[in-house]
């Protein structure tokens, strides 16, 4: 399903779902300390009910998975959903996912203890989906906005692997990341109060082939690329790393939380 957002890559469409193998393999890079500062908070654990929005292929759902909540995920591309529930049954994993948009989940008032959006917030209608976030979370519960990006500006392989995406595809807005904590739309105070922010730096270990799949993964690809530029991009970016990089390298990323508790 394509996608457009004026204030993303100029308006250039990007479909998930072309890329849902790949990110299925490599987009699953969140260190465990990501995911454990949610639960130290006493969040997504044993006794709750959770929502993940944009779940993409269940990255969260499923690295939260051990902390005893029970689980729906819910995205807008078909493609991802089907990678979702094929990497949550091979590991064994009762979590239940639905296609659909933030905006327009369709389930029963007060469901939730808790909702997540990771690396997702920013494409959704905050107009609406933060009234419908609110109507889905029962009273005191959370909402937990995650973002995880490589520093370009202090990590010079990520600063060439962004001007190699940006040469194929210069419309990307997607680069050029800078710390800040999570965006928190102006709409959210009507409904929510701010419980708590975090930032932290982290260092995420890479090889040459799943540097080169994250960011083949990533929207300015394979997400919005023709598979000719995919590919001319990806013999590049492969020719680029064997000269910069041993197999095994880390990647400075920032990471950001905010938790909202429903008034």
């Amino acid at each position: 399903m394509d996608i457009f957002r004026k204030n993303i890559d100029g308006g250039k469409a990007f479909d998930w779902g072309r890329t849902s193998s790949d990110y299925a393999k490599y987009r699953d890079i969140y260190p465990d300390i990501f995911f454990a500062k949610v639960a130290d908070r006493g969040l997504c654990v044993t006794g709750q009910s959770a929502l993940d929005l944009g779940t993409g292929t269940g990255v969260v759902p499923r690295n939260m998975y051990r902390y005893g909540a029970k689980w729906t995920g819910a995205d807008i591309s078909p493609e991802q959903i089907r990678h979702a529930e094929l990497l949550a049954e091979n590991a064994g994993m009762d979590i239940s996912f639905i296609v659909s948009p933030a905006e327009k989940i369709d389930l029963p008032d007060k469901s939730f203890d808790v909702i997540t959006a990771c690396q997702c917030f920013f494409y959704f209608d905050y107009g609406t989906v933060i009234p419908n976030i609110a109507r889905l979370l029962k009273d005191g519960g959370r909402l937990v906005i995650l973002f995880m990006a490589w520093v370009p500006a202090d990590d010079p392989i990520a600063r060439a692997s962004e001007e190699l995406v940006l040469k194929y595809n210069p419309e990307w807005t997607g680069g050029g990341y800078t710390r800040a904590p999570v965006f928190i739309p102006e709409i959210a105070h009507e409904y929510f109060d701010i419980e708590a922010q975090e930032d932290y730096d982290l260092m995420v270990l890479f090889t040459r082939e799943s540097w080169n799949g994250r960011m083949k993964a990533c929207r300015g690809v394979g997400a919005s690329m023709t598979p000719q530029d995919i590919a001319a991009w990806e013999h590049e970016h492969k020719e680029m790393l064997g000269k910069l990089v041993p197999d095994e390298f880390e990647i400075l990323h920032h990471a950001a939380m905010a938790v909202l508790r429903k008034r």
